[in-house]
């Protein structure tokens, strides 16, 4: 059965797309020894968190959306494959815990929220219904500041983190903040990707910010896959 698609993607269940298939790639890469802990963060369907299983880790899964959770045990009886599925918000749940890697493909849409300074706190304090899967504040990193903070005391030594997110989050500021938690870092996979509706919808805000070219110019967006790995 293909990784990226799971038997089934229930309404208002973020679907595997480009972002999954290149997280599911990077994690092809990774050496994962026998029974190893794997963590994922915002497991939608259970499309990474299977693969993971497929090759014979000791998958949790996490998801704040009970209809991802129930998505992600549904596709773990479909295939034959053992997940821990539980609910809760990004690392909390498994507060604690020890992992040898991380995965997540986490909310990281930036969208027109009050900036930083004028009189907003520049956070969705609460993003609602399917929009969840991709809505992350006015910068993109309402969730990517949290994983950056609270992943890094999850890993075991020579754990890895393995992240996937969009350049208009500010892939640098993930970088530094890993590193800054004593981390190796770096890019180990990156594609553009055409807009899908919401950024479309969005472009014009966008570019008033800065992140996009000129009218005109072609409306991609490069996803980036970032590694960051705790030292021995």
């Amino acid at each position: 059965m293909n990784p990226l698609s799971p038997p089934l993607a229930l309404p208002g269940v973020y679907a595997p797309q480009d972002d999954t298939e290149l997280l599911v790639h990077a994690l092809g890469q990774e050496s994962l020894a026998p029974r190893a802990r794997v963590l994922d963060v915002g497991t939608g369907t259970g499309a990474v968190a299977l693969a993971a299983a497929r090759r014979g880790a000791r998958v949790t899964a996490v998801d704040i959306s009970w209809r991802a959770v129930i998505n992600a045990k549904v596709n773990a009886v479909l295939t034959g494959l053992s997940l821990r599925v539980v609910r809760g918000n990004l690392l909390g749940p498994v507060s604690g815990r020890s992992f040898d890697l991380i995965l997540s493909n986490p909310p990281y849409v930036p969208g027109p929220e009050p900036e930083p300074g004028d009189g907003g706190t520049g956070r969705a304090e609460a993003v609602r219904g399917a929009a969840r899967a991709w809505d992350a504040g006015w910068d993109g990193r309402l969730a990517l500041d949290r994983i950056c903070r609270d992943a890094p005391a999850l890993l075991a030594p020579g754990g890895v983190l393995l992240l996937v997110q969009s350049t208009l989050s500010d892939a640098e500021r993930t970088l530094a903040q890993v590193r800054a938690a004593g981390l190796a870092a770096g890019v180990v996979d990156r594609r553009y990707v055409a807009f899908g509706p919401v950024l479309r919808s969005r472009s014009t805000w966008l570019r008033d910010r800065g992140l996009l070219g000129d009218e005109g110019d072609d409306e991609k967006e490069e996803l980036v896959v970032i590694r960051a790995e705790r030292p021995c």
